[in-house]
């Protein structure tokens, strides 16, 4: 997401120090660029739920090549069977609006995501396309509003987001609520054109592992329409070595590899 969603759940943390008098662009940089890893794999399922509280489980492998700000990231879902191989590729270079690819099985092409469809739902979940994508830091500026909330046990800065040119983005202004004591976004709101609240999000179960902390469960919310759906981190490994040629739209077809049959 302009918050990217994988790197606020997945971050290499080194110290968080944004200083005694805290400046709100330095806070986020320490979010976004303390992930130094050349590239990271997870393993990971969306859990949606409609308002009546019914549950549907999709299952993915995201692979990212490079560092933030000039990537290439690969979802690609492996369940249920209706989704099995469904593969979005994002391909974020500095100083070039993000472009994004995807692959549906069942009619075998592959097409690219429309400026348009940026703002829809990502196959059903309470996440947006721009949501899944990568913010850049320069796409945004930012005001510090207060240090003193607390959310799961962790004081917070909170910090207003506001699009440096607003056609790129379908938010008019995002607020954070960023973990004092580590470089992670806790609780953040989203607000639309209009200045109505459209989605929240909340991160849980916050885990340091090998170095690195990480949001093992991210839950989105659409406030109109009382759905919410949960991200859910089984496994993260970094520097990995994934094949460079998945990561291209002509690629995306054979991007379940040996898994697809």
């Amino acid at each position: 997401m302009a918050l990217c969603v994988w790197a606020a759940l997945a971050v290499h943390a080194k110290a968080f120090a944004a200083g005694p008098a805290a400046d709100a662009r330095q806070i986020m940089e320490n979010v976004y660029r303390q992930d130094t890893a050349q590239n990271i794999a997870m393993r990971a399922s969306f859990q949606i739920f409609d308002r009546q509280g019914h549950s549907m489980k999709k299952e993915f492998n995201l692979k990212r090549v490079g560092a933030p700000g000039d990537s290439k990231t690969l979802v690609v879902f492996t369940a249920p069977a209706e989704i099995h191989g469904v593969a979005l590729l994002s391909i974020n270079q500095r100083g070039a609006n993000e472009r994004q690819y995807m692959y549906i099985p069942a009619q075998q092409r592959v097409r690219s995501v429309a400026t348009q469809e940026r703002t829809t739902r990502f196959l059903g979940t309470d996440f947006t396309f721009e949501d899944i994508g990568e913010r850049v830091l320069d796409d945004f500026s930012y005001r510090l509003l207060g240090d003193a909330e607390t959310f799961d046990g962790h004081k917070t800065y909170k910090v207003e987001a506001t699009p440096v040119d607003a056609s790129r983005s379908q938010y008019k202004s995002i607020y954070y609520w960023v973990a004092q004591d580590a470089p992670v976004i806790l609780f953040a709101e989203f607000y639309d054109a209009q200045g109505q609240k459209v989605r929240v999000l909340h991160a849980t179960d916050i885990k340091r592992e090998n170095g690195a902390w990480g949001a093992r469960n991210t839950e989105m919310t659409t406030v109109a329409d009382g759905t919410r759906t949960v991200l859910h981190i089984d496994e993260v490994k970094f520097n990995t070595k994934p094949d460079a040629t998945l990561f291209t739209p002509d690629g995306l077809a054979g991007a379940l590899g040996p898994e697809k049959k």
